[in-house]
């Protein structure tokens, strides 16, 4: 297969209440403490969950668009969002590094106007 799905993310305007929704309907339990991308989330208040499946978080704050995306890890965000381009995507968002960390992120939308994250390293 290509590249894998390596994360996934669950954006809306209250965080703590996303959280506490999903935490009670699966069992997830959150990790606040890591930095995330302010194009991703307010700071503080993105929740990391790892489940028995593919890793992500739920975040966001005031002023972030409501959305549900999955990230594929790719070797090189950049050229891979200019693929998405070519291919007659829209960027969205990015690259961007995620602060302290060996990440870069980016969002775009594919031709029919689903939002797609990319995802590898700095």
């Amino acid at each position: 297969m290509g590249h894998p799905v390596v994360h996934f993310e669950i954006i809306g305007t209250d965080p703590a209440r996303l959280r506490g929704y999903y935490g009670e309907l699966f069992g997830w339990e959150f990790d606040t403490s890591g930095p995330v991308s302010d194009c991703v989330s307010e700071a503080g208040s993105y929740g990391f969950v790892r489940p028995d499946g593919i890793p992500g978080g739920v975040g966001g704050g005031a002023g972030y668009e409501r959305h549900v995306v999955f990230y594929v890890g790719v070797p090189d965000v950049g050229a891979a969002l200019a693929a998405a381009e070519r291919l007659g995507g829209t960027r969205r968002m990015g690259p961007d590094r995620a602060p302290g960390r060996d990440l870069v992120v980016a969002h775009f939308t594919d031709p029919e106007g689903n939002l797609i994250g990319l995802a590898g390293p700095a």
